[in-house]
């Protein structure tokens, strides 16, 4: 990726220092310059036009337009902007250059204006040192900070309800609640000059006089700190999606990845950069230079990869597709600018300003291409069957044949901060992480966009960071991991079914991951290693097999902060802190071993395992039979794992008179105890359903249902009494010192009642009159 500079050739519209610049659409430029002139920028005719002339004791120092309505079918313009000014005012001014407000609002010059991202108030530092809020009109709200140095820059929280402004050396962010925390760290070794902070990723810029830039996560902890350049750090933005910014400084400007490497650096003639803005689709920046220039730079030569395809954006309007097999090369051309792209699941979507393209790898030439409702797509997210885009108005899902689906909403819903992390998709579910709670998950079916099974929200103790849904297998075995700010990984499945389910941890200390397109295997990075779980849903199965199904290798070689990028196939892509690709191969097998069981051949996933002869695969195999009833593959891997406990108890499962009975202790081996009983008590075997609460000590919930179901109280009451005598104990339990008041324990009596109980399932059994069909395997 890089940057392609213009910069106009004489004679430039501005004769002195060019001071702040602001986009109003993707088209069309506002400059501010010190010659008291405010200029529009025509970028499809190349012209520019004198909006205003200020009066000559008004120099600008930053401009900032009022944010677009979101929501609004059709795109609107920005209509007016605050202009800062160094007579210690703020103007309100409108597109066509009327001053509609001027404000006395600080002692010296006003250093920098911003809107919050509503639109509902403004903030205003100054040479005073001051931090002020005001309303949309201008009216004083309040001075939220006084310092006696002044406040060189400012900017708003994702929510709009902090405010971070710098101090000298020092950052500061200051809720607008009063007796809120307020944060304050040394950020810099010299005067802090810029700083940004963006709503999607929640990371700050900061930039200084010691000739560095910075990024910081919104708890003051630094992610990437630049090497000094030869000057100061004059300014620094985000694009509007969080995946780029760029930086500016005397004659440079540099284009980095939100990690902080940096992907290109160009060295126009311009002075210092005072001030950068990117467009509204995030494609291009325009910046203030000190030379009297505008200078502005696209961002081209962007990739996308997918096995053996690679699509490169080579000019505005210009795609390249080289196909690595054969190296033949085809060209992509494009009415209007290209915005967002996403190359997968042997689909290309691509999102110009106008209109959606979809290309299959199998032909290039007759693309798909429908019209979109809203400008800019922000996102595009990929699955199988169809694919998610996601712009200023809404969330809407489309087949690859272009067809719309359903375009999901929940309350509170703002698509502008939506990315890859907090959007999941799979063929049957769509997951988006509450901005508003972010504890909260949202569930959505794919086919109607309406609020998943019983509508009930997924919900966790903690803060959750990235969600991804599996992408194979059945709706109602859909999972989704999550990533809390914990760092913990956890797991549960996406289907509720009217109970509570459970949400399992699977791994602490994971800072990114990806599940595989293929089949539901994941992986993760956690602290210094690189970790496969090969069958995730083994927590639900049997947790003490889960260690034994992954895959594990040392990744401190890919330093601070990797992320997996992709994983297709046995092929996961990683992307280093230092922006360096790297690509790590898995066994092929688990991938094989998952396609067979998915397709009931148990015997060539038996004979797979033999001749690959892996511990890992084994253990996949004992939880996968278990998960789908298959008792005899069970056992087979169990044993060949060296797990005798479990082959035992398997057999003696063999043993077992009714499907019921033998239903229940798979249950049990899975650990949903509860289960078991409700099928044991639904098919009317009462003595058993008390039996495995005594097998398991639960003596509360054994008696509760002998007294309940009227029947083996005196059973309950002997084996309790059998139990104490063991660890010569007295009973102090209420409820069995008033049951067993002068009743007489006889154990003839009892076994005669349990051979009872043993016989009248058997018979019942084998006149084929169990109740339920459990599927079970013979």
């Amino acid at each position: 990726m890089r940057l392609k500079i213009s910069l106009l050739k004489e004679p430039k519209p501005h004769q002195e220092l060019v001071s702040c610049v602001g986009w109003t659409t993707a088209e069309e430029l506002y400059s501010c310059s010190d010659d008291h002139q405010i200029v529009k920028w025509n970028l499809l005719t190349s012209e520019t036009s004198l909006i205003v002339k200020l009066p000559d004791d008004i120099y600008p120092i930053d401009l900032h337009w009022f944010p677009k309505s979101l929501g609004i079918k059709k795109q609107t313009q920005a209509e007016s902007f605050v202009l800062t000014s160094s007579d210690g005012k703020f103007h309100l001014i409108s597109k066509l250059g009327r001053v509609e407000k001027s404000v006395e609002a600080h002692c010296g010059a006003v250093l920098a204006g911003r809107w919050n991202y509503e639109g509902t108030a403004l903030v205003t530092v100054g040479e005073d040192g001051q931090v002020k809020i005001w309303s949309k009109t201008g009216m004083l709200r309040s001075t939220l900070a006084q310092q006696g140095i002044p406040v060189y820059s400012v900017a708003w929280g994702p929510d709009s309800e902090k405010v971070l402004y710098t101090a000298g050396k020092q950052l500061i962010i200051k809720p607008l609640q009063p007796n809120a925390k307020v944060l304050q760290w040394k950020a810099h070794d010299g005067i802090i000059l810029k700083v940004d902070w963006n709503s999607v990723n929640d990371l700050i810029l900061s930039a200084g006089e010691d000739c560095k830039y910075k990024v910081w996560d919104s708890y003051g902890r630094v992610l990437y700190g630049s090497q000094p350049h030869e000057h100061p750090i004059t300014s620094v933005a985000w694009a509007p999606d969080g995946e780029l910014f760029a930086v500016g400084s005397f004659h440079t400007l540099r284009l980095c990845d939100k990690t902080g490497w940096s992907y290109a650096l160009e060295k126009p003639n311009t002075g210092s950069i005072f001030n950068i803005a990117w467009s509204i689709d995030g494609t291009q920046i325009a910046g203030a230079c000190g030379n009297g220039h505008v200078v502005f730079a696209h961002v081209v030569e962007q990739r996308w990869e997918w096995k053996n395809f690679q699509v490169t954006l080579t000019k505005r309007r210009t795609m390249q597709v080289r196909n690595v097999l054969n190296d033949a090369v085809d060209l992509l051309e494009f009415r209007d600018r290209v915005i967002k792209a996403s190359l997968n699941h042997a689909h290309l979507v691509v999102s110009t300003s106008l209109q959606c393209y979809v290309f299959s790898t199998k032909n290039w030439n007759t693309p798909l291409i429908f019209d979109l409702k809203e400008g800019t797509v922000s996102l595009i997210l990929q699955a199988e069957r169809h694919f998610l885009l996601v712009d200023g108005g809404g969330i809407y899902l489309h087949s690859y044949e272009g067809r719309f689906i359903s375009s999901p909403k929940f309350p509170g819903m703002r698509t502008d901060i939506l990315n890859a992390q907090t959007v999941s998709l799979s063929n049957d579910t769509i997951a988006i992480k509450d901005k508003a709670d972010e504890k909260i998950i949202f569930l959505f079916e794919a086919s109607t966009g309406k609020p998943l099974g019983d509508g009930k929200l997924l919900s966790h103790k903690n803060e959750i960071s990235e969600v991804a849904l599996d992408q194979k297998g059945l709706t109602n075995d859909r999972k989704i991991a999550f990533i809390d700010k914990n760092r913990d990984l956890y797991i549960t499945s996406v289907k509720r079914f009217g109970k509570e389910e459970q949400i399992i941890k699977l791994g602490t200390m994971v800072h990114t991951l990806a599940w595989c397109d293929t089949c539901n295997i994941l992986c993760g990075l956690q602290d210094t290693r690189f970790t496969v779980w090969y069958y995730p849903n083994a927590v639900y199965v049997d947790r003490d097999i889960l260690p034994k199904t992954l895959y594990e290798r040392d990744a401190s070689e890919y330093s601070k902060n990797p992320h997996i990028v992709s994983f297709v196939g046995n092929q996961v892509t990683v992307r280093r802190a230092d922006g360096s690709l790297v690509h790590i191969s898995i066994s092929p097998y688990p991938a094989i071993l998952h396609e067979y069981v998915s397709s009931s051949k148990w015997e060539d996933a038996v004979r797979l395992c033999r001749f690959v002869k892996e511990q890992s695969l084994w253990a996949c195999l004992a939880a996968m039979a278990v998960a789908n009833r298959d008792m005899v593959t069970a056992e087979i891997a169990y044993a060949a794992v060296g797990e005798i406990d479990k082959v035992r108890y398997i057999n003696a499962m063999k043993d077992l008179p009714s499907r019921e009975s033998k239903m229940a202790h798979i249950l049990m081996f899975s650990g949903n105890i509860q289960e078991a009983e409700t099928i044991l008590l639904q098919a009317g075997l009462v003595y058993q359903a008390i039996q495995i609460n005594i097998n398991l000590y639960n003596w509360e919930r054994a008696l509760e249902l002998a007294v309940k179901y009227k029947t083996h109280v005196d059973t309950v009451l002997a084996y309790r009494q059998k139990f104490l005598e063991t660890f010569g104990k007295q009973e102090t339990n209420k409820r069995y010192l008033q049951y067993a008041e002068g009743l007489q324990i006889d154990w003839e009596k009892i076994k005669a009642k349990i051979e009872m109980e043993i016989t009248k399932e058997r018979d019942r059994s084998s006149s084929g009159q169990s109740s339920k069909n459990t599927g079970l395997k013979p």
